[in-house]
């Protein structure tokens, strides 16, 4: 379970959020709508420990443990993960390289043995052919002249290989066709658990179509100004964001 309690943030001396709180418990899907400029990604990047913004207050706990004071790579080894809206391109590092490096490193951080490489192609292997990844895409530099599909798939990838206890996925319908989409969503439902939540970040209703969430919550100004089950989403798809964007205090 994640708990953001009063959290205050900033970038730049610029604050962005401002005094947010929520909870989104073990096993539930959380959705975060809101107009451009509220502050859902910036959420995204405080909580998964992106260098450059500050807190300035408040409190987030990953399964009661305060995690403010972990670098990203720590929280991600608790099993925080995030899902970019724009994945980043590595030239010179394949994917498969990439893949190994990061499966180890967490193991090494939970005391585990490293993955033999027979039982690491066995798991990226299972894992790409749910997701329709190529085995020419493994091959390839990591996300380097990917379509905006592939490069969320390989995300997807990454995630049910790491299996992380709270994932956030930040706009990841963000350029995706309907193909595209359905087949990305089919891996985040695959990945449903009792003991893994998502954090699911998006303007637009159709993405909760295919992942539908358990509550969904209206961000403005920096806070969380209203919270309702799935049915809120379709008020926002039909109404727009009007109705919120002066309510933040």
């Amino acid at each position: 379970m994640i708990e953001i309690r009063n959290l205050h943030a900033e970038i730049d001396g610029k604050k962005i959020i401002n005094g947010l709180s929520l909870i989104v418990k073990d096993g539930e899907v959380a959705a975060i709508m809101g107009p451009n400029g509220s502050g859902k990604s910036t959420l995204s990047y405080v909580i998964s420990g992106r260098v450059g913004y500050e807190v300035t207050g408040g409190e987030i706990l990953l399964n009661g443990e305060s995690i403010l004071e972990m670098n990203a790579a720590e929280r991600a080894s608790k099993g925080v993960f995030l899902a970019f809206q724009y994945p980043l391109e590595i030239p010179g590092v394949t994917t498969m390289t990439f893949l190994k490096a990061c499966l180890n490193a967490q193991r090494k951080s939970r005391g585990e043995a490293e993955l033999t490489t027979p039982d690491f192609i066995k798991r990226v292997k299972t894992g790409a052919d749910k997701l329709g990844v190529p085995q020419e895409m493994l091959r390839r530099a990591l996300n380097v002249g990917f379509s905006g599909g592939e490069k969320k798939r390989m995300e997807v990838l990454q995630m049910s290989l790491l299996e992380p206890t709270f994932a956030i996925l930040d706009e990841t319908d963000s350029g995706l066709d309907i193909d595209a989409l359905r087949i990305v969503s089919e891996g985040v439902n695959a990945l449903r658990d009792p003991k893994r939540s998502f954090l699911v970040i998006t303007h637009y209703q159709r993405l909760l179509d295919y992942i539908v969430p358990d509550t969904v919550h209206v961000m403005s100004k920096g806070q969380i100004v209203k919270t309702g089950g799935k049915d809120l989403a379709l008020e926002l798809e039909a109404n727009g964001y009007r109705d919120y964007v002066g309510e933040a205090a």
